[in-house]
């Protein structure tokens, strides 16, 4: 597997004003302590999105694979898992303190800073995101801030970070698809808002491949320039009246349950893509899996062969830091 490479051209500015702000923090997290016994083995923090929703069992399902799949020499390192949205972390947080259950998701400064305070000098970091955009970026910054402070980080890249990864990714989802005869299948991905987002050019690529190699394939996002008014406008023009919207999300979470496939109208009156689709006469279904007795929505997390792609990317980042 190839080692991603970090983006350059970074403002220095910016790293060392986040590096004296990553200091404080380290030191006021859970007390500055001037003597402590320094870890030697590196533990792992797992980056992700974050849910709120049910959905969020889709990481209980990647820990028991990673811990599964990682070399035994690895089995028992320390796993922490750090949510890079805020207001996941948000609404996370206030419903834990509300049900007094202890229990709180950390960003990623804030997951580092603890385990520099427990001792640890060697992190591997590794971000469950799809698209290489604005989280990766936002990581990739922070990350740099705390190898100031004198951590050794290493980290992989996000699912689509190289584009042989795009496609062995389709070739996967392949078995989900709808044939031509039968329906429209369109691939829900996030998206961004932003048109300066590296990630754009990752969405673009995707629409001109799967437009290029299937008749009945598109794909659309909630966000952004893949925008739902073009992926459903496809589907109404098929003569087969089918659709099958399939996440292309780690976690098919919120979006996939009210905004792609929500029964009834929002609180402001806005109807889903489902419903859209079912109102023009359109049949439409998706995918799902089960775990432990229930029935979920099929984000990208619970393809164990994609879990297997961040996995590889965790123990390069393992080995990387032990040859250091």
């Amino acid at each position: 597997m190839t080692r991603v490479k970090e983006r350059k051209g970074r403002s220095g500015t910016a790293i060392i004003a986040m590096a004296a702000a990553v200091m404080l923090l380290v030191m006021t997290a859970n007390g500055w302590a001037m003597t402590r016994t320094l870890k030697k083995e590196p533990a792992i923090v797992i980056a992700a999105f974050g849910t709120t929703t049910k959905a969020r069992v889709t990481y209980d399902f990647f820990e028991a694979q990673l811990r599964k799949e990682l070399p035994p020499e690895y089995r028992n390192l320390k796993i922490v898992w750090a949510f890079t949205s805020e207001i996941v972390r948000e609404r996370a947080n206030a419903r834990f303190k509300k049900d007094g259950n202890g229990e709180r998701y950390l960003s990623l400064p804030q997951a580092l800073a603890d385990l520099e305070n427990e001792g640890y000098r060697k992190v591997a970091v590794q971000p469950l995101h799809i698209f290489p955009g604005q989280e990766f970026e936002d990581l990739e910054r922070e990350i740099e801030a705390f190898r100031m402070i004198g951590l050794r980080i290493e980290h992989g890249g996000t699912l689509l970070h190289e584009w042989p990864w795009l496609f062995e990714t389709i070739d996967l989802l392949e078995k989900e698809f709808l044939a031509p005869a039968e329906g429209v299948n369109v691939l829900v991905a996030h998206g961004t808002p932003e048109t300066f987002a590296g990630s754009n050019a990752t969405y673009l690529g995707l629409d001109r491949y799967l437009s290029h190699r299937y008749a009945n394939v598109v794909a659309g996002g909630v966000d952004g320039v893949l925008t739902r008014e073009q992926a459903l406008a496809a589907v109404k023009k098929s003569p087969t009246r089918r659709a099958r919207l399939i996440p292309f999300m780690y976690v098919a979470g919120d979006h996939i349950m009210n905004d792609i496939m929500g029964s009834v109208p929002d609180k402001d009156g806005e109807i889903s893509w489902a419903l859209e689709l079912e109102r023009a006469g359109v049949k439409v279904d998706t995918v799902y899996t089960e775990y432990k007795g229930e029935r979920c929505f099929k984000g990208l997390g619970f393809y164990p062969e994609i879990n297997s792609r961040f996995i590889g990317q965790v123990v390069e980042s393992l080995k990387r830091l032990d040859e250091r």
